[in-house]
């Protein structure tokens, strides 16, 4: 295969025509060549995920050797342990929203994919979408679960992997795709981190009528907003190749100089999963590759970081330009001495994800051109018949309308005479919707406005209120709980309580515990090498009357850093210390020694029954599980911490 996927062919695929009626848009295609290209699209992410693997972050500071084929690589031997294909984040979150898809419809409500997330998504999860599940766990539902005043990983990769279901259900729909890959990106992320996503769906529904590959790309930035961080990057990536035409590694390292650093919004994340930085890497390999299925491959292999994605997704896009005629065999069946008569023996088996079934590589690609068909003909389109062959007619001009919704949250924490804010994440200035406080007031000193709520409130304690969401004769309601807390009383604390040895490492807590900051963390560690207990608390020269206290754990570390149990205490008259009556936790702390539902920085109340008294503190054993390979094994076990208030009710 040549530049462009044969450059003598037309743009347009030989079997699809254009027509205009009736000021909307249709092309039509084969009903059995789309069948084809969702194949094609499915095993092109089995290929890319399952190659790529080998080579996720192993090129990081410099690009990959310049000598090609890679190969599959060390991942080779899973794909022979469970004889085809396995499950991985790159494939596995598109398989739970077909079965969400079967299930709720077309276009599933946040609330049913927000229940996927918590019944199948419980381990092997990451960044944004791990902060995005441990959100739900704690009562909020998207998009608040992508919104960056909660989830401090929105600008991360995660949309990228697993929104291409959404396209590849849309042919030649690039408005309805990029639309609705951008909603369900906000599931996890916000901002500019969905826009690489958001290019992936328009240029994914493009490729069932489109061939060259700079026309796809086009495409692609034709859906993102005008001012778009990632529409100049990809520019830049354009540039870089035009400017470089015959070396790649010399283009990887100017985009790795410009985009694989720190800038204001990412500087406490980890850098190597920047959604911009990825989808740099991708444009580049698609550039580099030019249409070569095998070369595109490896481009993306190469180009490093979080190499499987760009691998999968940029070989599920070419799958769709040439279906399956495009796939070469030897990566259609890697392990000849198998002897399978499918590609990946017709097998996708789960590993990855609670509850997802087994399936037939066959079957899912069956259920998801089914799945295509439904939108296809609900947006406008037909089915027909034309000298005996079955045609899907398609409305290009279809737009996408998400459900209406208003997100849930748990209690919201506010305190009596500091500044308040809760976004709601409905852009009202962006849409046809009305947002309207419905019943009740809101604490003297709140107002809702665009969306969000916020203000300083008045008086202390507990309000509900409903709100109502409109959309022409359409509308939705929820109710909403603020609790209005006095005042904290740290402030007036005269000694910080904990557990540590080290004066300097109590000087740091002292100020992070207090400081009304989330963005730093302290961590416990002391080389504990063995189960402890930590503690974290004030005292006071006189005593105080307490019912909550507020406690923040920051960001837990990757193998260490949490809780595995938590309790309140207070010092009574005889200086023994008391465990509380009447805890009660909100939202409720994973307490399991596991890193995956952790969350970062989300606000935990812990109520009790009043007691009065000079000390009070929390205090619980310590988490930890062992360090992989790759972060060199070990074990240690320590918390972490980022603020902790104290307050009266």
């Amino acid at each position: 295969m040549k530049k462009y996927l044969a450059t003598a062919m037309s743009a347009l695929l030989v079997a699809s025509c254009y027509v205009q009626a009736d000021s909307a848009h249709y092309q039509k295609i084969p009903v059995a060549e789309y069948q084809d290209k969702v194949k094609a699209s499915w095993l092109g992410q089995i290929i890319g995920n399952t190659y790529g693997l080998s080579y996720e972050f192993k090129f990081i500071d410099q690009p990959g050797p310049n000598k090609f084929p890679y190969g599959f690589g060390e991942y080779l031997a899973k794909v022979k342990e469970v004889n085809g294909a396995f499950s991985d984040d790159d494939t596995d979150i598109e398989y739970m929203y077909l079965l969400q898809m079967e299930k709720h419809g077309s276009t599933p409500s946040y609330s049913a994919l927000a229940n996927a997330w918590q019944d199948h998504v419980r381990e092997k999860v990451w960044v944004a979408n791990r902060q995005a599940v441990a959100l739900m766990h704690a009562g909020y539902s998207p998009p608040l679960t992508g919104h960056k005043t909660l989830n401090p990983q929105w600008f991360q990769i995660d949309p990228q992997l697993v929104n291409e279901i959404w396209a590849v259900t849309a042919p030649g729909m690039m408005n309805y795709a990029a639309a609705k890959t951008r909603w369900a990106g906000r599931i996890t992320s916000d901002d500019f981190g969905i826009d690489p996503a958001v290019m992936y769906g328009a240029m994914f529904s493009a490729a069932f009528f489109e061939r060259d590959i700079e026309r796809l790309i086009a495409a692609g930035l034709a859906a993102l907003p005008t001012q778009s961080r990632f529409a100049a990057i990809v520019r830049h990536m354009q540039q870089l190749h035009k400017k470089y035409p015959d070396d790649w590694q010399k283009a990887r390292a100017v985009m790795a100089e410009h985009y694989y650093r720190a800038f204001d919004y990412n500087k406490n994340a980890w850098l190597v999963v920047d959604a911009n930085l990825n989808g740099a890497c991708a444009i580049l390999a698609l550039l580099y590759g030019e249409g070569d299925f095998q070369k595109t491959l490896d481009m993306a292999s190469a180009m490093g970081f979080d190499a499987d994605n760009q691998a999968a997704s940029m070989s599920g896009l070419l799958g769709i330009v040439g279906g399956t005629a495009i796939l070469p065999k030897n990566l259609l069946f890697p392990i000849p001495e198998l002897n399978w008569s499918q590609p990946y023996n017709d097998r996708y088996i789960n590993v990855s994800r609670v509850g997802l079934p087994d399936a037939r590589i066959s079957e899912l690609v069956a259920r998801m051109a089914h799945e295509g068909e439904k939108i296809i003909l609900a947006q406008g389109g037909k089915k027909i018949v034309e000298k005996g062959v079955e045609y899907y007619v398609i409305n290009t001009d279809a737009k996408f309308s998400a459900p209406l919704e208003l997100p849930s949250a748990p209690v919201l924490f506010a305190e009596q005479d500091q500044m308040f804010s809760f976004d709601t994440g409905v852009d009202i200035s962006a849409s046809d919707e009305k947002l309207t406080l419905l019943s009740s007031a809101l604490p003297s000193g709140l107002q809702l406005r665009s969306g969000v709520i916020s203000g300083v409130p008045e008086t202390s304690g507990l309000y509900r209120f409903k709100l109502r969401l409109a959309r022409g004769q359409e509308t939705v309601e929820r109710e909403y709980v603020i609790d209005v807390h006095t005042r904290n009383l740290v402030a007036t604390a005269t000694e910080v309580l904990h557990n540590i040895n080290d004066p300097q490492k109590g000087e740091s807590l002292a100020q992070i515990l207090r400081d009304g900051q989330l963005e730093t963390t302290y961590y416990s560690t002391e080389n504990a090498v063995t189960n402890k207990q930590d503690f974290y608390g004030f005292s006071w020269e006189q005593p105080q009357t307490i019912s909550v206290v507020r406690f923040n754990p920051g960001t837990p570390k990757e193998f260490a850093g949490w809780f595995t149990s938590l309790q309140v205490q207070y010092l009574d008259n005889a200086g023994e210390w008391q465990n509380v009556q009447q805890l009660q936790i909100a939202p409720s702390i994973n307490f399991d020694n596991s890193q995956w539902l952790k969350g970062i920085g989300i606000n935990h109340t812990l109520s009790f029954a009043p007691v009065t008294t000079k000390s009070i503190r929390i205090i619980g054993a310590a988490g930890g599980v062992e360090r992989d390979s790759f972060n060199g094994g070990g074990r240690e076990f320590f918390t972490g911490i980022s603020e902790l208030s104290v307050h009266e009710r």
